[in-house]
């Protein structure tokens, strides 16, 4: 093995293979991170973290200084009545920039990036076959070149090639959703406070923003759709149609944006899988558990399953096919039972807000309105899950990746 702890091969470079690469780096593996893309590019415009996908990522090397706003959500309705507030301890809001905090994807991309030291990231390699030989696994690639490893971990998104592989071509889960979001910069620091609100059909929702030393916010409108529908031609009036009667500061957030900032996308994800792994191959991000933004956690559980991951791979010797099993089983164990209740909690708050009969939606809101029902659906069980992964997460320093440490000048 070289003199590392082993060969892993990551294939798919989004926040859930760099999280992985980055981690496993810190642990001394020999890693290889492959990309089918050119380049290295953003699924997304806008994005939030939660604390512990900032705690990951500040121990596997990342530079979070300054990474986004800060943020204290609240869910209200569209009117300004208060539903539910997602609090969480002041201390941890103190060390993590609110609690939540607002960003741009290609911001925290780029900060993956950096961390990744040269060489590991091979682009343009689309895997076309793949190969577990019981103490290794062969990676074929369409550009002819192939390579071995000790374990494969698929990062390769909701379209994963790796999980098509393990476990066949099961069907994507229409939600029956779209998403338009937006986002723009401000001469001056925006209030703290993020708001997600709800009418009878519609979120129209907005968080502050940091991004390169730049404050602004982003914003997002959601609503059933029609998936075999064409999408809307005029994204600016879909959005301002569907404002209406929501707060005057998210519609003059909309009114403000540039629509070369703007984009939307179709909500779906798949239903849980029982395993993830399977030999020396498991899944990790949305390849294993595509989520929807109703969760806000796609991205920082994709962080959080690649510093898991290597941790329990630490734990034993690659060149034993049987530990290599019972870790990969482990690392499972210890995700599932959390990314499905997450990535559930997010569809059925989905159906709950956008698919309820016509009927019923006053009640509904009768009920969101009057009493704690949803404080203690998402402002409590949320806090919870954050503070239980909090906790998960080793306490140390953080890690300095190799290329970024300052070399002691020559006496």
């Amino acid at each position: 093995m070289n003199g590392s702890k082993g060969r892993i091969a990551i294939v798919g470079a989004g926040p859930a293979g760099m999280a992985a690469a980055l981690a496993a780096i810190r642990l001394g593996f020999d890693v290889t991170l492959f990309e089918r893309a050119k380049e290295i590019r953003a699924a997304g415009n806008i994005l939030n973290l939660w604390p512990p996908p900032q705690k990951v990522l500040k121990l596997i090397g990342v530079d979070t200084e300054d990474l986004g706003a800060p943020c204290h959500t609240y869910f209200e309705n569209s009117r300004g009545k208060r539903r539910a507030d997602v609090q969480l301890p002041a201390e941890v809001e103190a060390e993590y920039g609110g609690g939540f905090i607002g960003l741009l994807r290609w911001g925290l991309y780029q900060r993956m990036i950096d961390a990744i030291p040269p060489g590991v990231v091979k682009l343009d390699h689309q895997l076309t076959h793949i190969e577990d030989k019981g103490n290794s696994v062969r990676l074929k690639f369409a550009n002819g070149l192939s390579h071995d490893a000790d374990v494969l971990i698929g990062a390769d998104g909701i379209n994963s090639f790796v999980r098509k592989h393990l476990w066949g071509n099961r069907p994507i889960r229409h939600q029956r959703l779209h998403l338009v979001g937006g986002y723009l910069f401000l001469d001056e620091e925006p209030q703290g406070v993020g708001i997600l609100a709800h009418n009878r059909t519609t979120q129209v929702s907005y968080t502050p923003i940091r991004h390169e030393g730049k404050w602004g916010y982003e914003w997002w409108v959601l609503e059933a759709c029609d998936p075999d529908a064409p999408p809307p031609e005029d994204l600016i009036g879909f959005c301002r149609t569907r404002a209406k009667g929501f707060s005057k500061t998210v519609r003059d957030l909309i009114e403000a944006t540039p629509l070369e900032h703007m984009q939307r996308w179709e909500i779906r994800d798949r239903p849980p899988l029982k395993a993830w792994s399977k030999g020396r191959i498991t899944l990790v991000g949305d390849a294993a558990h595509p989520t929807s933004p109703y969760a806000a956690y796609g991205a920082g559980m994709s962080i959080e399953d690649g510093y898991f991951v290597a941790r329990e791979l630490d734990a034993v010797s690659l060149s034993d096919t049987a530990a290599v099993r019972s870790a990969l089983v482990a690392f499972e164990t210890r995700r599932i039972p959390h990314t499905v209740q997450i990535t559930q909690g997010a569809y059925f708050t989905g159906k709950i807000f956008h698919h309820c009969p016509a009927f019923l939606r006053p009640l509904r809101d009768w009920v969101f309105d009057n009493t704690p029902f949803l404080q203690k659906m998402v402002g409590d069980e949320m806090p919870a899950h954050i503070l239980s992964q909090l906790a998960e997460i080793e306490d140390c320093e953080p890690y300095v990746p190799v290329h970024k440490r300052v070399k002691e000048p020559a006496l």
